[in-house]
Formats: structure tokens, C-alpha cells, sequence
């Protein structure tokens, strides 16, 4: 017997699921990264994971987003064979007025970031449409949607190779890894799709991303056919990497590997690796025309309870105040507590001031002596001063650093991830210095925003030059002024450490 789906019950359903997605974790994400911190070894990466765990909750219990990319929507549908619609939209307009709901929703508006003519004007939709929507007829009558909302950051380091058939796969993956940096904010997952052809690796790569995070039980029945031993062999060899949480170093940088794979021609080896961020967000549903779905609220006691202690090395910072000989003391993987104010700017902002300087004209404001950090914020709710503000990826701003650095007498960069070449000879040859937030914790990190006024473009909406007042902001220094990086340092070091067996501090 054929099954009735409402139109409005598939809008409604994305919509509530895509709010769902936005501040609550999957639970098997907070168990298994709950457990990396718990053993962790290394302190900077100890702490980066309690970051992201106290912001987890937060945003569970506030209802806000865990992240500041609210990420690109991604839909997969099993639509039952049995199935019919009622309605006068088609199912990818359905989705996508419920992917319209969701980021519009005035209790907790989600950050637009999805941009028409990619390669043109770039011109925000506004709402975060289109999502992305995949579609498998199958038998039933049922519906059953996945739907995720997927990072900018993770997704931009996804790789993808056309292997020849005797080529080792692990072998492969472990040398991209490391060429991929900490920009997807581990510790997460990997997604793997081998065979098929180009596009079918990498859709079954995106898909392997919504299954549950079970490496251990894995671990304990033993692997039954060469995909799974694949998951046990990468996440070993992965983990033994030393990257580590945010790539400060350390003993866990994925926490599951999923592996899928398909029939491929014998001439070819597709291989396709996609991460998810420390900012999983993902939700599965089924509709059976009783109506909308239902999600169940996760228990705020699920949560582990992990507090941060600034302690005794910790350096309190006055920004208002730094001087350049105070930032030659700084050393990498120091944290750092930012009081103060701030500028803000990130990929629009840099093009355009890059852009006003090359024309000879006068910015909008003055970076003589100052800090700039790489965010586009949500939009604040309530009596909000900002949404939920981490770091954005810092190595997209690499181009364009020595030009703000000589031009500008910027003093220094927060951001998220490492810096590339380019990047760390502009910041030695200017004796600046780059600091590291933690992404994922976007949420936490606004706690410490006590004022926010736009001084710059505001027609760049959350790209727009922001000043920021701030109260204890956490951050690492992640580059010195003599060029030296933590994310170079920090995983050689604990790579060493784990082949060696020596995990003392």
C-alpha cells in the first residue's frame, strides 16, 4: 500500500533537523572524543579537546551553533518505491525551503555561507540554499534522510586520486594525511571511498561520514572483509601520525576511519578521502506519512563534565597595550589569555584591503600595532554581542600576508590551523606572531567577546572588519616571531614519541 508524504513534512522535518544538527553532537562523537581526552598526553592538545567539549555542551544546553561555518547542506534520500508526494513542490525544493526555515529561524539563525557563480561575483544567497541532494529509489514505503551540514574547512581538504590498480591505498592515504593540516580540525573522522569511478568514490567517501563511530567494537570482533581491515590498519597508522588535536601534537588525531567500497574497471583505483571536523553534524530520520519527524532531545547528563584551569604559565595579554618587544617573549605552544580589542577580517575583507592599498586608497581602519582574527560570526540572538565566533581556516589568508604586515604594521594574526611557507617567512621577516584558537569551539570562544561594532564593509555581512572586545580569550601561539610553528614542532615531536613509547611531557 502506497504511503502519503506531505509536502510540509519533509520542509519541516529538514528544518528541525538542520537546528538539531547545529548545536547538538551526535553522542558517539562526545563518547569517543571523550575518550581521546581522557588519555591525551600532551597538554596544548589535552586542552584544545576540553575546549571543544565544554563548547559541546554549552551549545547543547543554549541552543546555539556549535561552530560558526553552519557548514554547506548535505541531503540523502531512500525513497521508497511505494512512496507518493503530496504537494506542489519537487523533493530537491522541498529540501531546500526546509534548508531555507532552518537558517532563517530567528531563535537561532544560522550563518549564511553558501555563494551563487562560484567562480564569478560570489554572490551570498542569503538563506545557506541550495543544499547539495542525493537520491537512491529503493523498495518500502518509507522515506529515510540523512541530513548533514558539512564545513568549509574540512571539506577544502578533501583529496581524491586516481590510483593505479597495484597501488597501496594505506600507503596513499598516509601520505596525504599530513598534507591536509590541521584546517579540518581534528580529531574526527575520515571517510573513505575506494572504486567506482571518480564521482562514486567520492560520493561513497561523503556517505561513509554518517555512519557511527564504532572503531573499538570493531577493534574487539575483528575485521570479517577488506574494508574493515582497511578502518583498523588507517586508524592506527593515522593515530601514529602524531598530528594531533588541532595539529599541536598528540596521540589521537582520527577518531574512527570508515572505509566503503564498490566495483571499479580494472584498469582504474579510485580513492577518495573526506574528512568531518570536530563540528560532526549529521542526523538520520525516517517519514512514514504519520507526519514530521521526531528527534529525540539528548539527555544533558550524556555530557562529560570537563572544566579548564588557566593555571600557573599562563600569560594574561592587554592588546590595547602590547608592544612589539613584549611579543619577541612569546614561544610556540604558549597559551595565551587575549584581553582588549581586536579587529576582525578574513577572505573578502584581505582581497578588498589588498585591493584599496594597490589603488592607493585609505582603509577603513588603522592595523598599525594590531591583532586581526580570522572569523565570520553567526548573527547574535537575544542580548547576544556575536553568535558563536571561532577561527576560520588561516592558510587561505597566507597570500596575503606580508602584503598587511609591511603595508599595514599589523602586529599579529589569530586564527585556526597552520601557516603555510609563504606565510611564516612574512611573519620572521616582520617579527609578528600568528596565534591559534581552537576551532570547534565557536560558542566558548564568543563567551569571551564582551563588545562587537562593525568599522569596515559592511556589506560583507559576517565578512565585514569587526572590532572585538574580548575577555580572557584562549588562544596558542602557534608561530614566534622568529618564524619557529607548533604545527611543524608539535607532531614531529609526538610522532617520535609514540614510535619511541616515550610519552612523557
Amino acid at each position: 500500500m502506497a504511503t502519503i508524504i506531505q509536502q510540509n513534512d519533509l520542509i519541516e522535518s529538514v528544518k528541525d533537523a538542520l537546528q538539531y544538527i547545529s548545536y547538538y553532537h551526535p553522542m558517539d562523537f562526545i563518547r569517543a572524543l571523550n575518550e581521546a581526552y581522557e588519555k591525551e598526553a600532551n597538554p596544548a592538545a589535552k586542552d584544545a579537546m576540553a575546549q571543544i567539549l565544554i563548547n559541546s555542551r554549552m551549545c547543547a544546553q543554549g541552543h546555539r551553533p556549535i561552530c560558526q561555518d553552519t557548514g554547506i547542506v548535505t541531503v540523502f534520500l531512500n525513497v521508497g518505491m511505494d512512496v507518493q508526494w503530496q504537494g506542489d513542490m519537487s523533493v530537491t525544493d522541498m529540501v531546500n525551503e526546509g534548508v531555507r526555515r532552518a537558517y532563517l529561524h530567528p531563535d537561532n539563525k544560522l550563518r549564511a555561507s553558501v555563494l551563487a557563480d562560484p567562480d564569478g561575483a560570489r554572490r551570498n544567497t542569503g538563506d545557506n540554499t541550495p543544499g547539495v541532494v542525493h537520491y537512491q529509489l529503493v523498495p518500502g514505503n518509507t522515506v529515510e534522510v540523512h541530513v548533514a551540514a558539512k564545513g568549509g574547512g574540512s571539506e577544502a581538504k578533501s583529496k581524491f586520486a586516481m590510483l593505479n590498480p597495484s597501488d597501496d591505498v594505506v600507503e596513499w592515504i598516509l601520505k596525504v594525511v599530513p598534507t591536509m593540516g590541521a584546517g579540518w580540525c581534528p580529531p574526527g573522522m575520515l571517510g573513505v571511498g575506494i572504486g567506482g569511478t571518480a564521482e562514486k568514490a567520492m560520493l561513497m567517501a561523503k556517505e561513509a561520514l554518517l555512519e557511527p563511530i564504532n572503531i573499538h567494537e570493531l577493534r574487539e570482533k575483528g575485521a570479517e572483509n577488506r574494508s574493515e581491515e582497511l578502518r583498523l590498519e588507517l586508524f592506527e597508522k593515522i593515530n601514529a601520525l602524531g598530528i594531533g588535536a588541532q595539529g599541536l601534537g598528540g596521540l589521537t588525531t582520527v577518531l574512527d576511519v570508515k572505509v566503503k567500497d564498490f566495483p571499479t574497471h580494472a584498469a582504474n583505483k579510485p580513492v577518495a578521502v573526506i574528512p568531518n571536523c570536530a563540528a560532526t553534524r549529521h542526523v538520520h530520520f525516517t517519514l512514514d506519512g504519520t507526519g514530521p519527524a521526531r528527534l529525540e532531545t539528548p539527555r544533558l547528563e550524556d555530557w562529560p563534565e570537563v572544566t579548564r584551569e588557566a593555571g600557573d604559565d599562563v600569560r594574561r595579554v592587554n592588546l590595547d597595550t602590547v608592544t612589539r618587544e613584549e611579543i619577541k617573549d612569546w614561544k610556540p605552544g604558549e597559551t595565551l589569555l587575549l584581553n582588549g580589542k581586536m579587529l576582525t577580517g578574513r577572505d573578502a575583507a584581505h582581497k578588498k584591503m589588498i585591493d584599496m592599498m594597490a589603488a592607493g586608497e585609505e582603509l577603513p581602519v588603522d592595523l598599525n600595532g594590531r591583532f586581526i582574527y580570522y572569523v565570520g560570526p553567526v548573527d547574535p540572538v537575544g542580548d547576544e554581542v556575536v553568535g558563536p565566533a571561532g577561527p576560520t581556516t588561516s592558510t587561505r589568508m597566507d597570500k596575503f600576508t606580508r602584503t598587511m604586515l609591511e603595508k599595514t604594521g599589523l602586529m599579529g594574526m589569530i586564527g585556526k590551523a597552520e601557516r603555510g611557507p609563504v606565510a611564516i617567512e612574512a611573519i620572521r621577516d616582520n617579527q609578528a606572531v600568528y596565534l591559534m584558537a581552537v576551532g570547534g569551539a565557536a560558542y566558548l570562544v564568543a563567551q569571551a567577546i564582551k563588545g562587537s561594532k562593525v568599522l569596515g564593509f559592511p556589506e560583507l555581512g559576517m565578512e565585514a572588519i569587526y572590532e572585538f572586545e574580548v575577555e580572557d580569550m584562549p588562544v596558542t601561539v602557534a608561530v614566534d616571531v622568529n618564524g619557529e610553528s607548533v604545527h611543524a614542532s608539535g607532531p614531529a615531536a609526538w610522532k617520535l614519541k609514540i614510535e619511541t613509547g616515550n610519552l612523557g611531557i
